[in-house]
């Protein structure tokens, strides 16, 4: 068996390549963007063409810096964003991706909320219907794409894409079909009556052969092999549910442990022993075998933050310094004042309110760059926050939190994360933690591990440790509670904004 293992992390808009060795270093990296189209308002699309090719560079690029040779590597692991829809045609050949920031389906989500369709799913998935969940979307291009629709013959996710065009297999694992709701949770199988109620009970032939994680769902093909300059055999994991795969990079693989995670989305979570906790939350996922996650999430996390950059702060900064670091700074220079201005981050909506758009309240003439992106960091917390309180009133307990994710890479977000919590924050030294934990899954599938917990004792360790300022407390409360106030208002206003208008023509420029 070889010392190495390759993770690969395909993300909404990033897919990454990264070698580890048994230790957890990183020993090689490369990353590439892609690109989004949003061909519709609320519509965000993505080239399956182009993501296979951004794969293929990414791993010849990544094996070519690490100078290994290609049978050094002993497996492949996958992480990707989970939900939105990536299908195939009945070929075999790319179809569709749809990434997870897609909202077109809120009207439909609205009409089975007073369906209560979601008192039908969530007994068996955990989960009730929101925009850009998988099946949701399913239904949606079945009602509005029906040629589209016909031409389906496997739906899956990003990473088991990437999978596919690896290894020839039609898989997708536990994890990813468990977090979109299309497993009976409990049992960890597909179920007819929850297909039925999201009005797909003809739909189950489209769902691919289900495995566990770690399994390995096939090996690198000759073809694929000369593509990237990987070893043809090379075993490769169904993977990960990249927000699984994170946590589990960032060393939370113990019942009870928390992650946080500071990405495109919003992700919070805590691993337990049974299918649910005792109240409701968004989501849950197997974690392995026998636990699950239990997960509070929603597209309001640092995407926010790369909007800003992309919009208002590119090409700003100085020689050596990021414009995200350059932003951060800015608002590290703020001290904290009651007049602060608040900040919404509902860029894709909210959890449940896909009308929901960001804003920026109590701007005044005295107020600087600095204090809205301090607005920002501090409205995107504030978002997790909203989602640990919920995932408290169902019952989960924990007193600490690992952080991951792009926020995490700030050295002032995640003490802004510790004061708005209240909660010790700790961040593992690994920047790409999807990507490792997509590699400790290779490792285990491979018998390198045992299981999930001994992967990450092996090849993860911690970076820094934040507290939070006790000065800051009611500070943070009074903020919140305004936060959650202005959103409450600003409901009926978001869906008078969003309504569905006839086009404005004849407007002089």
């Amino acid at each position: 068996m070889g010392d190495y293992l390759l993770g690969l992390d395909a993300g909404n808009t990033v897919i990454k390549a990264v070698i580890f060795d048994k230790a957890g270093n990183e020993i090689a990296a490369a990353a590439e963007e892609g690109h989004s189209r949003m061909p519709s308002p609320g519509h965000v699309e993505r080239g399956l063409d182009e993501l296979w090719t951004n794969a293929r560079h990414v791993i010849r690029a990544c094996i070519e810096q690490a100078r290994i040779r290609p049978d050094e590597i002993a497996a492949i692991g996958c992480a990707g964003h989970g939900n939105g829809l990536y299908a195939l045609d009945r070929d075999g050949n790319p179809l569709l991706g749809i990434q997870s920031l897609d909202t077109r389906a809120s009207g439909l989500v609205e009409e089975w909320r007073a369906a209560d369709v979601g008192e039908r799913t969530y007994p068996i998935a955990r989960q009730r219907p929101w925009p850009s969940q998988t099946p949701t979307l399913l239904a949606w291009l079945k009602r509005h794409r029906p040629e589209q629709f016909k031409r389906i013959g496997t739906v899956f996710f990003s990473k088991d894409f990437v999978v596919n065009r690896l290894t020839g297999s039609r898989v997708s694992e536990v994890s990813d079909m468990s977090g979109a709701g299309l497993l009976d949770l409990a049992a960890r199988r597909y179920d007819k009556a929850l297909m039925e109620a999201y009005g797909l009970g003809d739909c189950m032939d489209l769902l691919p052969k289900l495995i566990e994680s770690a399994d390995i769902a096939g090996t690198v093909t000759e073809e694929v092999a000369r593509e990237t300059g990987l070893a043809a055999g090379t075993p490769v994991v169904g993977g990960l549910f990249d927000v699984v795969a994170s946590a589990l990079g960032s060393g939370v693989s113990k019942t009870g442990s928390a992650s946080i995670i500071a990405g495109t989305w919003s992700i919070n979570q805590v691993i337990i022993d049974r299918p649910d906790l005792d109240g409701p939350v968004f989501m849950s996922s197997t974690f392995d075998r026998t636990r699950y996650m239990a997960m509070e999430n929603s597209a309001t996390s640092a995407a926010n933050l790369e909007w800003l950059v992309r919009e208002f702060f590119e090409g700003e900064h100085a020689d050596g310094v990021s414009p995200f670091d350059a932003c951060c700074a800015l608002a590290g220079a703020i001290e904290p004042a009651a007049d602060d201005p608040l900040y919404h981050p509902y860029l894709y909506g909210a959890q449940q309110d896909g009308h929901a758009r960001a804003g920026f309240y109590g701007i005044a003439g005295w107020h600087t760059r600095g204090h809205l992106v301090r607005a920002l960091l501090e409205g995107v917390a504030f978002g997790h926050r909203a989602h640990i309180e919920t995932m408290r009133r169902a019952g989960a307990a924990f007193n600490e939190a690992v952080l991951s994710g792009g926020g995490s890479r700030s050295l002032i977000w995640p003490q802004i994360f510790a004061d708005v919590l209240g909660l010790p924050v700790t961040v593992a030294f690994s920047r790409e933690t999807g990507a490792l934990g997509a590699a400790i899954a290779a490792g285990t599938g491979t018998g390198m591990f045992s299981d999930f917990t001994e992967g990450a004792a092996a090849m993860v360790r911690t970076e820094r440790h934040y507290r939070p300022n006790v000065a800051l407390e009611s500070h943070y409360a009074r903020r919140y509670a305004l936060y959650r106030d202005m959103a409450d208002a600003m409901a009926p206003l978001w869906r008078r904004l969003t309504a569905t208008e006839p086009a404005v023509s004849g407007v002089a420029a």
